[in-house]
């Protein structure tokens, strides 16, 4: 029974190890240096489906209204790429670091995207 046990954990935790590799992104986090008060910055961050069947991005959900992910809803080929595109809106000065949580659906892996910089008054005011 003991065995039984063991081996059953086995294959669990090397079924949510290949889940992980299903999708790879080029990076995970984006540094925009100063970004100009009320000019939105804009980055997109790309992912290769690795596993052998079509992938969905289920959510891609911000932590504050300030920024806003664009994503498709249509299933990403195995082998090939999809992206992710989010938004700053830079409505408020000085430095920013802001997550977007992404699950693609069928996959237990949560990813976690960052973008941050700092937000100036081009004109000098304060």
């Amino acid at each position: 029974m003991k065995s039984l046990i063991t081996l059953a954990l086995i294959c669990f935790c090397s079924v949510q190890v290949l889940a992980q590799k299903d999708v790879a992104f080029k990076e995970l986090s984006h540094g925009f240096g100063k970004v100009n008060l009320n000019v939105p910055a804009t980055y997109t961050f790309t992912y290769t489906n690795q596993s052998t069947k079509p992938i969905v991005v289920e959510f891609a959900n911000a932590e504050c209204g300030c920024t806003k992910p664009v994503y498709s809803l249509a299933p990403t080929p195995a082998g090939k790429k999809g992206t992710i595109q989010v938004t700053y809106n830079a409505a408020t000065l000085g430095a920013f670091k802001k997550k977007v949580d992404v699950k693609f659906a069928h996959s237990t892996q949560p990813y976690t995207l960052t973008i941050e910089g700092e937000v100036i008054d081009p004109k000098g005011k304060h």
